[in-house]
């Protein structure tokens, strides 16, 4: 079969007829091809007809908003769901994926998003768990061959990481860098990334594209998953892209612009990213004078009501130590906190019942309660407002909560549904709305857009801008320099755990960020 012509942006009942782009011009006959993939959950239709090939030595990137189904499609793929209907062909010739096993047996290995590390488990026995076999010596696991083992993929991958530290005590990143090795040291014929870049400094995903490059002449098939446009026409050999569960077009590299992939994505075109309008800052809401943690030295900031402030920096330099420590859920050995001009001691508790918010960095260990329904978990911050006498009225929360929905367009069935269920970006809509329902006055954002697609990203940026109007404050931190351009009034620069600089709207730029971050000045 030849490429098909790409289509126009159909709609979903069209895209539920898409039949897969195949490349056996360029590269034969597929290694693995799904094929009317269907799957339901109860009031969800997560995959309509999803049809996919994947070719060796070729990286296959699937683009679409937070709960298009790419999720959905790959764990489908992984054996994590297994398929209500459709069929899956590998080297041409039926399969069935009921679980983790078949799939492995296959060559699959999937880089998940939300990181699926044992965390009282070093790193070495994370990258080789379920194969200790290999490393069996009288009947015991030689753990020294292991974190050689180990050390000899973290150096593939350009890293120093010490094998015997555990995964609690890495940062999100780090934890990023050890799925990938432990995806890496199973040899997979076929490699799913699902966001890989989102939580990892440029530095970091440049040695990834350089991996990436290395698998791709060995024949290995990567499937990545993607909302960064520069990463998809740089790395995708073919862009399939999905929507409401359905594929609804596929690109050839360069076939398209970013603007027309975009439009595939959310069904119409996109307002190109500009600038935020400046307006009058008011009075100083946060104060902070001389931080001290066990990590932190000597940070002091402020922000005014009415401004976005950006707090910028490479990948550990302790800015989610800042906002952690401003929170409190990280204590303080020195300095002072002032929160609407009125000294406050940091507590969790305390801060919040203030008027603080913290979205972050890690929303499944830190912003939600998994097990429990949307409406839960969109009330969980504001009950001692919404029910000050102590009795909780279902009907009040409900009532929250529908707001909240409508508000901020969360994809879900209804308030009872499970936060788990729903997508990233959904997930994060409702730790921001949680926020809202408190009447939190300063929003501390660590990393909002973290694997959120374009469409999600401009409604966050509009209820950041919706609320500075409003008279708010926030503390941002971001690893996009453009959406900190975009956001933020002005930024305070980190490195080593220390404010290195602090840049004004005028002297905002990518060049003065990096310069502050990387160089000694």
């Amino acid at each position: 079969m030849k490429p098909k012509e790409r289509s126009q942006c159909g709609s979903v009942d069209e895209a539920s007829s898409f039949a897969s782009v195949t490349n056996s011009d360029a590269g034969g006959a597929p290694l693995l091809r799904l094929a009317n993939i269907r799957k339901s959950f109860p009031g969800v239709h997560a995959l309509r007809n999803a049809s996919l090939d994947i070719h060796a030595g070729e990286v296959h990137v699937i683009l679409g908003q937070n709960g298009a189904g790419k999720s959905s499609l790959i764990k489908v793929l992984c054996g994590a769901y297994i398929a209500d209907g459709g069929d899956i062909e590998f080297g041409g010739k039926k399969v069935s994926v009921r679980g983790p096993a078949d799939a492995s047996a296959l060559g699959v290995a999937v880089i998940f998003q939300e990181f699926s590390l044992a965390p009282y488990l070093d790193i070495a026995q994370n990258i080789f768990l379920g194969r200790e076999q290999g490393f069996m010596r009288l009947g015991l696991v030689d753990k020294a061959a292991m974190r050689r083992a180990a050390r000899d993929i973290l150096r593939q991958l350009g890293l120093d990481y010490d094998p015997a530290t555990f995964a609690a005590d890495l940062g999100v990143a780090q934890q990023q860098m050890v799925e990938i090795a432990k995806a890496l040291s199973q040899n997979a014929r076929i490699l799913v990334m699902d966001e890989p870049t989102a939580a990892i400094s440029e530095r970091e995903a440049d040695r990834l594209f350089e991996v990436i490059e290395r698998l791709k002449r060995q024949g290995v098939a990567i499937v990545y998953i993607s909302h960064r446009m520069k990463e998809v026409q740089a790395l995708g050999d073919r862009i399939t892209v999905m929507r409401d569960g359905a594929v609804v077009d596929s690109f050839q590299r360069g076939q398209v612009s970013a603007e027309e992939m975009v439009r595939a994505m959310i069904g119409r075109s996109l307002d190109s990213l500009s600038r935020r309008e400046p307006r009058p800052a008011g009075a100083v809401v946060l104060a902070a004078r001389h931080l001290r943690t066990a990590k932190l030295a000597d940070i002091s900031l402020e922000v005014r009501a009415g401004e976005v402030v950006g707090l910028a920096g490479l990948v550990g330099s302790g800015r989610t130590e800042v906002v952690r420590a401003i929170f409190g859920a990280d204590p303080l050995t020195a300095g002072d906190l002032e929160f609407d001009g009125a000294p406050l001691a940091a507590r969790p508790d305390r801060s919040a019942r203030k008027g603080m918010a913290l979205l972050p960095e890690d929303r499944k260990r830190e912003g939600l309660a998994l097990p429990l329904a949307v409406r839960d978990n969109a009330t969980a911050a504001s009950m001692w407002r919404l029910f000050r006498r102590g009795w909780f009225s279902p009907a009040t929360a409900e009532r929250v909560c529908a707001d909240l929905i409508g508000r901020l367009k969360v994809a879900t069935p209804g308030s009872a549904q499970l936060v788990r269920h729903l997508s990233g970006g959904n997930q994060q809509k409702i730790v921001l709305g949680k926020w809202l329902a408190a009447g939190s006055r300063l929003f501390m954002l660590d990393e909002p857009t973290r694997g959120v697609d374009v469409a999600a990203k401009a409604e966050i940026y509009r209820l950041i801008d919706e609320l500075v109007r409003d008279g708010a404050a926030v503390l941002m931190i971001s690893s996009e320099l453009p959406e900190l351009l975009h956001l933020c009034d002005r930024a305070y620069v980190m490195r080593d755990y220390r404010i290195v600089g602090h840049l004004d709207r005028d002297n905002l730029s990518e060049r003065a960020i990096l310069d502050l971050a990387v160089h000694h000045v």
